[in-house]
Formats: structure tokens, sequence, C-alpha cells
């Protein structure tokens, strides 16, 4: 029997709209998990060691197996991966929200994150595959569009359902919205199949694969193992097999390779590429801290912090499909150039407005700056990284970029976390012993004792320190959560100028992007289902 979705079969925007959706899973989960960490450590009894495994374990899949998974696209098809992925990653976000332990969390994530590497490189190959050059950035502005709203809205959403339901919601979202795209994706997708097989690069996989995971491990594991001799020997390890790998990458270009090299030849990809890798960096480096001052320091709930940073996601998401489409008509180099300048200066605006008592009002004009900025940033960093790549490279173009993209979110996330984290220890100890003296004689010693027993080992962020003061007069626990307040400032700020440094750096690479123009636009007709990628 025809599927009433059948009429819309080849249709371009219904295939978008199905793999926007897709890609919108994956995205969102980057960042959902973050605001409901301190209800999974009540909900679970779970340690903040385990809770954060939640979080890197997911990244840690997705990191390492994003080039292998796009490859894969290119040789058994993009449709028919991207089906695969939907499915994983649905089945799993059903076992998160089902977990009763902290290790059938970690487990479950691991395996959802095997999904959302499966899809994610699929989405952009069947852009590319389905839609023409001159078509592309209008494509890829709705795209851009997905990803600005999914990374930035995970706080928004995930405050919201943690604050009205329960932190198992996170990932029961994810159910419905799955069964949805794979429908889609069986009615809208055309099947078609390449008329001969292809090989994986068996020994290409292994390689990447373990040169990827020391180094993501390295970058994720770095500041909870104290950047030991086991952190630097993964960074070690990585270094070897990757070059390993790029010995045997360069032996085999004339035998199907997991990473054509020519797609490093073309300058635009490379280097937008690796500006994608200092936007994950800012993004992270933003949304990170502020997420945990609007909680810890100013107090909000999940659900209000959300909302604070809701603005930014809405003017990212209103203005990427207009800047996709002037990437088409004049380039997209000038457009990416000025995103990124806005976007650095949103963020030193929001970092200059933090207080202990700032009214959320402060915050939403360098938010809206800073979403004015990201809007303008996805779209034509997307299609001009992708412009010039022929469809049968897509997949494995779209594997790259997504991987040195997530590599920035794993790197920034490592740094930010670093600067973060021994800035409010050096800065916590500091204002006790500086403020001490405003409590009577017998208290002082106490006070400084008690915070300075609060940050040994490191600080557990967003956790509350009033327990280091349990019992103490209203006196002494009010400057305490003022110290606190204080420390955590002093060291948002140092946290997110690096951010600011990355993005900036990003903007000065946009520089020697070769500038492309396509002109206006013919009128769009739907490419025949021959066009289509394959299944």
């Amino acid at each position: 029997m025809t599927s009433p979705l059948s009429r819309w079969r080849g249709n371009p925007w219904a295939i978008l709209l199905t793999l926007a959706l897709g890609f919108f899973m994956t995205l969102l989960d980057l960042t959902i998990v973050n605001i409901a960490i301190p209800s999974m450590i009540d909900r679970l009894d779970a340690s903040l060691d385990e809770v954060l495994w939640v979080v890197s374990g997911y990244t840690l899949v997705l990191a390492v197996l994003l080039i292998t998974a796009g490859r894969l696209g290119d040789l058994r098809g993009q449709r028919r991966m991207f089906m695969l992925g939907v499915a994983v990653f649905t089945a799993a976000s059903l076992l998160c929200g089902l977990a009763q332990e902290p290790w059938q969390l970690i487990a479950a994530r691991v395996v959802q994150g095997l999904g959302a590497a499966l899809l994610m490189p699929q989405t952009m190959a069947l852009i590319v595959a389905t839609f023409p050059p001159d078509r592309r950035g209008a494509a890829m502005g709705i795209w851009g569009g997905v990803a600005g709203l999914a990374t930035i809205a995970g706080p928004t959403i995930g405050g919201v359902l943690v604050s009205l339901l329960d932190w198992r919601w996170i990932f029961f979202v994810n159910v419905p919205i799955g069964i949805l795209v794979l429908v889609l994706a069986v009615s809208v997708i055309p099947d078609v199949r390449y008329s001969r097989e292809h090989r994986l690069d068996l020994p290409g996989v292994v390689l990447a694969t373990l040169a990827l995971f020391f180094l993501a491990f390295g970058l994720t594991e770095g500041e909870r193992y104290g950047w030991n001799g086991l952190i630097w020997g993964s960074f070690a390890a990585s270094a070897v097999v990757l070059s390993l790998f790029v010995i045997q990458q360069k032996r085999r270009q004339g035998d199907e390779p997991l990473v054509p090299f020519s797609l490093l030849r073309q300058r635009n990809f490379t280097i937008l590429s690796l500006v994608g890798m200092t936007v994950s960096i800012g993004m992270i480096g933003m949304f990170l801290p502020i997420s945990l001052y609007l909680q810890s320091v100013l107090g909000y709930s999940p659900m209000k912090a959300g909302l604070v940073l809701a603005p930014c996601s809405v003017m990212s998401m209103l203005l990427a499909p207009a800047a996709g489409r002037l990437s088409d008509r004049i380039g997209g180099k000038h457009i990416l150039l000025f995103g990124m300048l806005l976007y650095a200066l949103g963020l030193a605006w929001l970092t200059l407005s933090l207080s202990l008592d700032a009214h959320w009002a402060v915050l939403v004009a360098p938010l809206l700056v800073a979403g004015l900025g990201i809007g303008c940033v996805f779209a034509p960093m997307a299609t001009e990284a992708m412009r010039e790549i022929p469809p049968t490279l897509a997949g494995s173009a779209a594997g790259v970029n997504n991987t040195i993209r997530q590599l920035g979110s794993v790197l920034g996330s490592a740094v930010a976390g670093a600067i973060l984290q021994s800035q409010i220890v050096s800065s916590i100890r500091s204002e006790a012993v500086a403020r001490s003296g405003e409590l009577p004689e017998p208290l002082r010693e106490d006070f400084v004792a008690g915070l300075s027993r609060a940050v040994e080992g490191g600080v557990e962020l967003g956790a509350h320190h009033e327990v280091a003061l349990e019992g103490a007069p209203p006196q002494v626990a009010n400057l305490a959560e003022e110290v606190f307040g204080r420390a955590f400032i002093d060291a948002v700020q140092p946290t997110q100028a690096f951010a600011v440094a990355a993005i900036l750096l990003g903007a000065a690479a946009c520089l020697f992007v070769r500038s492309t123009r396509t002109g206006a636009a013919a009128p769009f007709e739907a490419p025949e289902p021959s066009a289509a990628p394959p299944a």
C-alpha cells in the first residue's frame, strides 16, 4: 500500500526537512544533558565523575566514528546509513530514559553516540547530492539554522523538561522524533543503489578510530586525571597511530581510501573545517560557564536559565536561512567573517555583563548579538566548505568536516573546564581569606577552612557549596555565597576570553577563504530520483 507521504518522494525540501530533524536530535543531545547534571546526580545517586561520563561517553564515540561513518555513506549509501543511525539513536534514547543505574545510562549514551555518528555526516552529504550548487546555500542555511538552534537550544529545552517533568524526558523526547524521521526517510528519500560493490578501507578504519580515540580520550579526561602520565601517553599514542594512518592512506589513494587526500587539497574545505573547530570551541566556551553561572550564582532554576538563553537560539534560527540564501548570491566569505566578528563581540559583551546580582534583562542584549553572529556563521561555513566537493566524495567530506568540528567541541570542553576549574579553586581560596576579615574573630578560621575544604581536589561545578559550611550562622553562610559567586565570575572571565580568542582566530582564517559567487539562482527544480544518493 502506498504511503500518503510517497507523493513527496524525491522532493528536495521534504528530504531537507527529514535530514534536519535527524540532525537536530544529535546536536541537541550534545548540550541538553549539561543542564540536567544536578538532577541526574540526585535521582540516580550518581557521582559527578559518573555523570560526566554520561556527557563524555556520547561525545567520545561521536568524535571517533564520524570519518568512518561518512565514508560508509559513500560506499554503502547515505540513505541506508542515515536510517540505520536514526534507528540506533532512537532505541538508545529510550534505553537512556529507562536507565536505573549510572552504568546503564553511560552504556546507553555510548550506543546513542554510535547512532549519532552514523547519521550526522549523511545529512550534509545528502544535501550536497540533492541540491545543485546554486541552491545549496539556501538548503545549508536551513541546515545551519538547525545546527545553531540545536546547539544553543539544548539548555533551554533541557531546562523546561527537567523542571516540568524529569531528567529522563531529555532522552524520551527523542523517541517520537526518531520514529517520525524514520517514516519520513522511508517515504521521501529515494532508494538508489550503486551498480557495483565498493570496499571499505578496514585498516584505515582501525587506525583512524584508534588515533581519534586516544586524542579525544586525552582531551575529555585530561582535567579529571590531572593531566598525568596516562593522559600524555594517550596523546603520544594518538600521534604515533595518526602518523601510521597518514602513511597507510598515502599508499591507498588509488584504491578507495578512507580519507581521499583530494579533499584536503580543496583550500576552502580545509580552511573552513578548521574554522568550524574554532566555532565549536567558542560555543562550548560560551554556554558551559554561562549555564552554570545562571544556576549556581544567580540561583535560577533550569527552566529559567534555559529561557534566558533562548533569545540567542531564536535569533540564530531566524537569521541562518537568510544568510544561506545570501551566500548563494554573493558568496559566503564576507557573511561568515561578519558573523564571526559579531559572535566574538556578543560573547565579550556578555562576559563584561556578569555580576553577582545581574538582572536577566542585562544579559539578553549581548545574547542577541551573539545569536545574530551565530546565525551568520553556520550556513555560509557549511556552504563554502562543500561547494566544490563532488557528490561521490560528499560522505567522506562530511565525515572529515564533522569530525574536526566535533574535536573542537571536545577541545573546547576540556580547555574551558580546565580554566574554569583551576581559576575557581584559586579564586575561592583568595576571596575567602580576603573577606574573612568581615566576620568576628572566632568565625574567621572556620570560614576559610570550610571553603578550602570545599575546593580540595577540585570543585564540583554546579554543586551547592553550602555543604562545607553546614550549620554555620546566617552571616557566615551569606558571606560564603558571595565569595563563591565572586570567585565563579572571576573564573568565567578568562574562560570566555579563551572562547573569544578562538573565534577571532577563526575570523582571521576566513580571510584566506577563496571568494565564490554563484550569482542569482535559477528557479529550482527537484532532481530526478536517480540523482539522489544511493541506499
